[in-house]
């Protein structure tokens, strides 16, 4: 992409499955799971840039999802585990998750960055059946 910043497309639950928009663009789509989302997204950010000649790459696009719908989606997620493996007051974190809150920049990284952790921890792991 010959542009200078990212696309940034908002991602929402539905009671359908998930949605995805540009604030700044006339860009929208919908789909059943997340990774057709992401699938969808990419496809609508090339058409609509298509006529420009501009070519859009993944990388060209940043999804975002607020606390509280990544902790709808991710229910299996339990935010005082995650506050405190992160060393994060569990009520704060929970004011965030419940929308009572919105977490300054810094605190989104260091949230971000522990369930990216978390991600690769479970990723690392092989499962195995005891007798």
């Amino acid at each position: 992409m010959t542009k200078n910043k990212k696309i940034r497309m908002i991602v929402e639950k539905t009671d359908t499955g998930f949605s995805a928009f540009s604030e700044e663009y006339s860009i929208y789509t919908t789909a059943t799971t997340i990774t057709d989302l992401l699938n969808h997204a990419f496809e609508a950010s090339a058409l609509y840039f298509e006529d420009q000649n501009i070519t859009i790459d993944h990388n060209d696009i940043a999804f975002e999802l607020d606390f509280q719908e990544f902790f709808k989606y991710y229910k299996i997620l339990n935010s005082k585990i995650l506050a405190q493996k992160i060393g994060m007051n569990e009520s704060l974190l929970s004011q965030y998750v419940q929308g009572h809150k919105k977490p300054s920049k810094k605190q989104s990284n260091k949230i971000l960055q522990g369930i990216h952790q978390i991600g690769q921890e479970l990723s690392g792991l092989r499962l195995f059946q005891t007798n």
